[in-house]
């Protein structure tokens, strides 16, 4: 029993009709999403420019404080032996530090997105709502 009454729409402007929601739905979502991560870019920035600054000066402390270990070593050793003692400790400590990072990458290639999942498990449920 189909009816084309103009106040019973057919099955296909049903479709279109639903088509058209999704459509203007997913825009939206994709408009708030932009204007929410460019007012966050805004109001990130200024803070993450003050946390560069506060690394470069924090870099140059630290330089300071590697002479100031030298200095104090070349005290009691030869000013070659106490530059060659400092350095060979920061080689020993990035050494560590490129260990436990290569830990740390290795165990995040093993962890899979289930994007793929995600998206049949979303095209199961749509279709078992449509029916």
């Amino acid at each position: 029993m189909t009816s084309n009454s103009p106040l019973q729409p057919t099955l296909g402007e049903l479709f279109a009709t639903l088509t058209q929601q999704i459509q203007s739905l997913l825009r939206g979502e994709v408009a708030l999403l932009k204007a929410q991560v460019k007012e966050k870019g805004q109001k990130m920035g200024l803070g993450i420019g003050l946390f560069v600054g506060a690394a470069v000066l924090a870099g140059v402390a630290g330089l300071v404080l590697v002479a100031t270990a030298i200095l104090a070593l070349a005290l009691v050793l030869p000013a070659w032996l106490a530059a060659l003692i400092v350095a060979v400790v920061f080689l020993l400590i990035a050494a560590v530090l490129a260990l436990v990072g290569k830990k740390q990458l290795d165990a995040a290639n093993q962890v899979k997105p289930a994007i793929k999942d995600n998206i049949q498990q979303d095209i199961t449920i749509v279709k078992e709502g449509l029916k």
